[in-house]
């Protein structure tokens, strides 16, 4: 054994390097994320699975009742808690996997954000 002194600049050193590998996978899937939405498809109206829950793009066009307190008119994909992100007209959403369905549409699963 030696007798160094002890150097707090090399642990810190070491410490910032053990915590940027570790950090590595979870930046590459936050980035990864980024443009993600504009990348997949858009869903037909369709599609069968489109079809059996009467999604279409323009809500206006959809035959919405009032469904849990919220009125019809007030029902779109952008303030539906199955919609992936907060911007974009073409987003993902979990119904619809690998699809991506307009903003100002409709479906019948549709749920207000909680």
């Amino acid at each position: 054994m030696t007798d160094r002194p002890h150097d707090p600049r090399r642990r810190r050193v070491l410490a910032t390097a053990v915590a940027a590998v570790a950090a590595v996978p979870f930046a590459n899937g936050l980035l990864a994320r980024q443009g993600w939405a504009a990348d997949l498809p858009h869903l037909s109206e369709d599609d069968p699975t489109a079809s059996a829950l009467k999604y279409r793009h323009d809500a206006a066009d959809a035959p919405r009742s009032k469904k849990s307190g919220v009125a019809a008119g007030d029902q779109y994909c952008h303030n539906c808690r199955f919609i992936q992100g907060d911007s974009g007209q073409w987003r993902g959403c979990d119904i619809f996997p690998g699809k991506a369905v307009n903003a100002d549409g409709w479906c019948t699963s549709w749920l207000p954000k909680a």
